[in-house]
C-alpha cells in the first residue's frame, strides 16, 4: 500500500504519527499547499518511508498527477471540506482509492431551509457512485471519528446488540479546556461554522430528510468517564445521511455539545456575515469573511500544549435489544489529551479523528474490508474495526470503547 495524506492540519498530522508506528504500507507521501509543514513533518518523524510534496487541493489535474508521480494506491483527504470534490476526482483520474473524513458540501433549500433539504452534505459524491462501483473502485466516505467511527458503532448495534433500532443518536461532549484563551475551537474553525450553522438534518423512515434551525432541540447527555452532563443541539453532520443506507434504524440525529458560549459567537458571525464564504472586496482585496475569521484564530494543531480534559464521541441507541426487551445503550470512545499529547504530540480531538482512517486503512491493506463504489463505514463489518482499535500495540492501536446502558 502507498499512501498519499493531503493536508498537513492537525488531522493529517496526526494520521502520519499513528501511521509511521504500523507497518502495513511501504510508503507515504504527505502533501500540503504550503511545501514547509509536510517538509517540517517528514523531519520531525524521520521515517524513511516518508515523502514530503507540495500539491494544490482544489486542482484534481494535481492531486492525479502527484498520485501518478508516486504510484499513490490510497489517498486521505484531511483537508476542509470545500477541497473534497477535487480529491474526489483527482483520486478516480489517478486510480487511487479514496478515503476521506467530511463529506461534499450541503447547499440548503432555497425557500424553505429549515423544512426541506437542499443539497445534502455527500450528495456529490453518491452522485458518481455508479462511476466508481463501474470502474471496480472504493470511495470509503466519512471515515474519521464523526462521521467515522460512529458509524462503525451503529453497524456494530444492528448487527450484534439490536434486533430493532428506534434511533440511533450521536452525541459528541467534551469537557476541553483550552489556558489562555477566552475563545479557542479545538476543531477546524471553517468546518465548525459550515456544520454549526447550516440547518441540521434529521432523518425519519416514515418522513424521510428534513431540516431543522440551527442549534434546535436542546437536551441535557450525561456523557461518560467523568465528562459528566452537557447540553447538546442539532447540528447538521454526515452521519444523518449516512446510516439511513446501510442500517434499518426509524430515525437518525446528531447532537453536539457546543456550549452557550461556543453558539453564542457563531450567531454573532452569523448576524454580521462573518460567516459568508463568497469573497468581499476589502481596500481593493477580494478575501473571504469566514477566512479572515479561521486567520484570526489559533489553529488548533498547535493548542494541545494549553488543553485539559476528555473528548468523547458515541451513538446513543434506542430500541428492542436482541433478547426482545427495550434496550438504550451508549456506544462511545472518549479520548483524554493528557494522554494523547503524550504519546503522539497531538491534541485530543484532532486525534481521535485521525486514528480512524488509519485503522480502516490497515483493514483494506489486509483484505479484511473490501468493496466497490461509494460507500459509507456502516457498509464494512464493524468487529474487525472496532477490535483492532481496542486492541494492545503492536497489534492494534491500544485506543478503547466502551458500552454504557442507560
Amino acid at each position: 500500500m502507498r499512501i498519499l495524506i493531503i493536508g498537513t492540519g492537525g488531522v493529517g498530522s496526526a494520521a502520519a504519527r499513528i501511521l509511521v508506528r504500523r507497518d502495513f504500507f511501504e510508503a507515504l507521501v504527505i502533501a500540503d499547499y504550503d511545501p514547509a509543514r509536510p517538509e517540517a513533518l517528514a523531519a520531525e518523524l524521520a521515517d524513511a518511508r516518508l515523502t514530503a510534496a507540495q500539491v494544490d487541493a482544489s486542482s484534481a489535474a494535481e492531486v492525479a498527477a502527484l498520485i501518478r508521480e508516486h504510484n499513490i494506491t490510497h489517498i486521505l483527504n484531511a483537508v476542509d471540506p470545500r477541497f473534497v470534490m477535487p480529491i474526489f476526482d483527482g483520486a478516480f483520474a489517478g486510480g487511487a482509492v479514496y478515503l476521506d473524513m467530511a463529506m461534499s458540501l450541503s447547499h440548503p433549500h432555497p425557500e424553505k431551509p429549515h423544512e426541506l433539504p437542499g443539497v445534502k452534505l455527500g450528495d456529490e459524491q453518491f452522485a458518481q457512485a455508479d462511476k466508481w462501483t463501474d470502474a471496480g473502485r472504493l470511495a470509503l466516505v466519512g471515515i474519521g471519528v464523526e462521521p467515522g467511527l460512529s458509524d462503525v458503532f451503529a453497524r456494530y448495534a444492528e448487527d450484534e446488540l439490536f434486533s430493532e433500532i428506534d434511533e440511533l443518536g450521536v452525541r459528541d461532549g467534551a469537557n476541553l479546556v483550552v489556558d489562555g484563551y477566552d475563545f479557542a475551537p479545538s476543531f477546524s474553525i471553517w468546518t465548525t461554522i459550515e456544520e454549526c450553522l447550516n440547518p441540521p438534518v434529521i432523518f425519519e423512515k416514515d418522513r424521510g430528510w428534513f431540516t431543522t434551525p440551527p442549534f434546535s432541540e436542546p437536551e441535557v447527555f450525561d456523557f461518560p468517564e467523568g465528562i459528566g452532563p452537557v447540553e447538546c443541539v442539532n447540528v447538521e453532520h454526515e452521519e444523518v445521511l449516512l446510516m439511513p443506507r446501510w442500517t434499518k434504524a426509524k430515525r437518525v440525529t446528531f447532537k453536539y455539545g457546543l456550549g452557550d458560549e461556543f453558539i453564542q459567537v457563531l450567531q454573532v458571525l452569523h448576524k454580521i456575515g462573518l460567516d459568508r464564504t463568497d469573497p468581499v472586496t476589502v481596500k481593493g482585496m477580494q478575501v473571504s469573511p469566514r477566512d479572515v475569521v479561521a486567520a484570526s484564530l489559533p489553529d488548533p494543531a498547535t493548542l494541545g500544549d494549553r488543553m485539559r480534559g476528555k473528548t468523547c464521541a458515541g451513538v446513543w441507541v434506542r430500541g428492542t435489544g436482541k433478547n426482545g426487551k427495550p434496550r438504550s445503550t451508549y456506544l462511545y470512545h472518549v479520548v483524554d489529551n493528557e494522554q494523547t499529547m503524550a504519546e503522539y504530540g497531538s491534541q485530543a480531538v484532532v486525534w481521535q479523528t485521525a486514528i480512524n482512517p488509519v485503522v480502516a486503512l490497515e483493514l483494506l491493506a489486509t483484505g479484511v474490508w473490501s468493496g466497490t463504489g461509494v460507500l459509507g463505514p456502516e457498509a464494512f463489518d464493524a468487529r474487525p474495526f472496532l477490535d483492532l482499535l481496542a486492541a494492545d500495540s503492536p497489534r492494534g492501536y491500544g485506543s478503547p470503547w466502551g458500552v454504557e446502558e442507560k
